[in-house]
């Protein structure tokens, strides 16, 4: 499930993907990926065509957020959790320190 998800966000364009294991540290997720989208238009895309392409391969989504200003879209496949964020979002909140 992993290598699919971060294959086809790279394919989807998104940009300084970012997988961290988090096994032991999240009591609700394995393995954080954090990217980054160009725009609010780019967010939602990579966030739509990533449940879209998932569901194709019978991966389950548990829900995602952030679609209604698309600067922060997290994604929830159980095991994996997504974070497609704007290059802003991501600056500010730097998940990369908090999960490192």
């Amino acid at each position: 499930m992993l290598e699919i998800i971060v294959a086809e966000l790279d394919n989807l364009k998104a940009k300084d993907i970012l997988v961290l294991d988090v096994k032991g540290k999240s009591p609700i997720t394995d393995h954080l990926i954090i990217c980054t989208g160009n725009s609010s238009r780019h967010v939602a895309s990579l966030g739509e065509n990533l449940m879209t392409h998932c569901k194709q391969k019978q991966i389950e989504n548990f829900g995602a957020e952030g679609f209604n200003t698309s600067d922060w879209i997290v994604v929830d496949f159980g095991q994996v959790m997504v974070h497609i964020m704007q290059e802003e979002a991501r600056t500010l909140y730097q998940l990369e320190k908090l999960w490192a």
